[in-house]
């Protein structure tokens, strides 16, 4: 009796041992559950880099430029043309760009022909410098043009070879008043402001002109 009770006291302390010792027969998950929170911060830092790279991946900047930048853009090829982007240029490739959409001519077109009627003065000029940074249209390509004009005239017709169809653009009377002869420290910024106008704030339409026949054709 006392031999058997002793036996059954060893095998109660080897299992109370066992238990202990943490056995994986006493808890076969608790290997697992352990190693899980021996880095409970990983999940959070994996999930805060794929936010970090879904932000950009929303914002590439390769991808393009910000919008506060494309006037600058377009300010820039005025200024390449022109020397500088002043209120009258800026208009004229405000016009240049509004008669490609309605043409439906891509800039750089031989099929384009651009010509301005204007006094030979600068600010009602620098228009067709603003026409040619718009348009790719050039004296040296023969699809741009001067004719002189009184004040009054100043207006430039865009027509399509192809087609016949025309459109043509003077500058509105609010623009004329609020840009007439702006002094030079001020000239980048009126230009920048021409730029974010409504299109009836800088320009109009006009009735289309007559095309000129060319020299030497019959009249």
């Amino acid at each position: 009796m006392r031999k058997t009770m002793s036996q059954a006291a060893l095998i109660l302390l080897a299992a109370i041992s066992s238990i202990r010792c943490g056995g994986a027969a006493a808890h076969p998950h608790e290997g697992p559950a352990r190693e899980t929170a021996g880095r409970p911060h990983a999940p959070a830092t994996q999930g805060r880099g794929q936010r970090h790279a879904a932000h950009h991946h929303g914002h590439p900047p390769a991808q393009g430029r910000p919008a506060a930048e494309a006037p600058d853009d377009e300010l820039r090829a005025v200024a390449a043309i022109h020397g500088g982007a002043g209120p009258w240029a800026v208009a004229g490739y405000r016009m240049g760009r509004f008669a490609l959409a309605r043409l439906g001519l891509p800039a750089k077109s031989f099929d384009l022909e651009v010509i301005h009627h204007s006094p030979r003065s600068v600010q009602f000029s620098c228009i067709a410098d603003g026409a040619a940074a718009a348009t790719g249209a050039s004296l040296g390509k023969l699809n741009l043009s001067l004719i002189e004009a009184s004040e009054d005239g100043v207006e430039t017709t865009y027509r399509r070879r192809s087609t016949g169809q025309a459109v043509t653009l003077r500058p509105s009377a609010a623009f004329r008043a609020r840009f007439r002869d702006v002094p030079r420290e001020t000239l980048e910024s009126a230009g920048r402001e021409v730029l974010s106008l409504p299109d009836a704030e800088v320009f109009e339409e006009a009735p289309a002109r007559a095309a000129s026949p060319p020299p030497g054709a019959p009249r």
